[in-house]
Order: C-alpha cells, then sequence, then structure tokens
C-alpha cells in the first residue's frame, strides 16, 4: 500500500493543477498518464483522485473514467447563495456569543489579509487566499456552530476553484482587484455588533464577488 502522506501529496499537487487550470475542467484523467506527470505509481494516484471526488475537485463516471469537475453559472450561483446562507446564520450567533479572543481573531486576520494585494503579480495567490479565509472564518467562528462550520469549509472550498479562474483573467489582463474596503466596513460593523449593517455588506460583498466572477466564465 502507498504511503497516506505520499498520497496527500500527490492529491494537494493535482489540486494544484487544477486551480491553476494546468488540468482543466472538464478534462479527463488518465492515470497512467498522470502517473508520468506527476512521477510516482498509480496506486496514489488513485488515492488522491478518490480523495479529490469527496472534494468535488473530481468527478467519477462507471466504466468511463475520472474528470477534472466541470464549473458552470449555475453551479456558481448555487454555490454562492448557500455560502450566503450559511454565512448570515452564523455571523448573526457570532455577533451574539463573541468573545475577546473572537475579536482579536478577527483583528489579527483582517491585518494579514489587508497587507496582501491578490492581483499584483508579486502576491503569492495561494497565501492571499489564505489569509481571505482565514478571515472570513474568523468573522464566524464565535458562532460555537461546528457542523454549520463544516459546512461553510465545503461550500467556502468548491467557489476556491471559481475564485482561481477569475484572478487569472485579472493578473493575465493587468487588471487590479480592489475590495474598496469592504473588508475592512465588514470588520467593523461585526466588532461594533451592528448586526443589520453587517449582514448588508456581507451580503453585498458576496453579490460583488459572484458578478466579477460571472464575467469569465
Amino acid at each position: 500500500m502507498s504511503s497516506p502522506t505520499l498520497s496527500e501529496k500527490v492529491m494537494e499537487m493535482i489540486r494544484q493543477d487544477i486551480l491553476s487550470g494546468i488540468l482543466k475542467p472538464g478534462q479527463k484523467l488518465v492515470v497512467a498518464e498522470l502517473t508520468t506527470q506527476y512521477q510516482v505509481g498509480a496506486s496514489p494516484i488513485r488515492e488522491a483522485l478518490v480523495q479529490l471526488s469527496w472534494r468535488k475537485y473530481v468527478q467519477f463516471a462507471p466504466q468511463k473514467g475520472c474528470w477534472v469537475a466541470p464549473v458552470s453559472v449555475a453551479e456558481l450561483d448555487d454555490l454562492y447563495k448557500t455560502n450566503l446562507e450559511l454565512s448570515k446564520l452564523l455571523l448573526s450567533q457570532a455577533m451574539e456569543a463573541g468573545d475577546e479572543d473572537w475579536e482579536l481573531n478577527i483583528l489579527t486576520t483582517y491585518h494579514r489579509l489587508s497587507r496582501l494585494h491578490p492581483a499584483d503579480v508579486a502576491t503569492e495567490f495561494t497565501l492571499w487566499e489564505k489569509c481571505h479565509r482565514d478571515f472570513h472564518l474568523a468573522l464566524l467562528t464565535g458562532s460555537q456552530s461546528p457542523v454549520m462550520l463544516s459546512l461553510y469549509h465545503q461550500v467556502y472550498e468548491q467557489i476556491g476553484r471559481y475564485r482561481h479562474i477569475w484572478l487569472s483573467h485579472h493578473r493575465s489582463n493587468e487588471e487590479r482587484y480592489h475590495d474598496n474596503g469592504e473588508h475592512e466596513a465588514i470588520m467593523k460593523a461585526v466588532l461594533a455588533r451592528n448586526s443589520e449593517e453587517a449582514l448588508g455588506l456581507l451580503a453585498n460583498h458576496s453579490q460583488r464577488a459572484l458578478e466579477h466572477i460571472k464575467q469569465y466564465l
């Protein structure tokens, strides 16, 4: 049996190639070709593909093989709708139950995010993505709802594929991404426990991101 550590490394390499567009949506994944591409045996490749199917990056069809999961506007709309509904519920709970540690984590993660510009070619996108994820998660962790947070994680990760597609167009066209101060405004409204303003800002932030990404599908 192959090492779990090796299959996890292979999975991450394939995942990054899917995110970067080296492996394109709908592309068939042939184990024999992947063993050559990633210089590993067939067993860790198969294990990696199974793990990626659980995470919705690839799809299996009985007796037909495996493909990179396709992307679509319909799926993107559904993912953002689900993400927003989960975020609103969790954020409402967090503003009611969040303590000083929760507030400090929001401030810390916002500071890290604000120092990075995702469309700057000098910015490592995986680092920006981590900081962006950490900030949005920090807003919600005070909710004390581990089940909903787990669901939020799953949906957020699927949206990540679409965000990579969008950013690749921004960089190639030398465009620049601006959040128009939205992250800062959300942070301030949340820390002020202004529920109506925070939820409104969050909804607008989500809708703007959705419309930007739709342009490039």
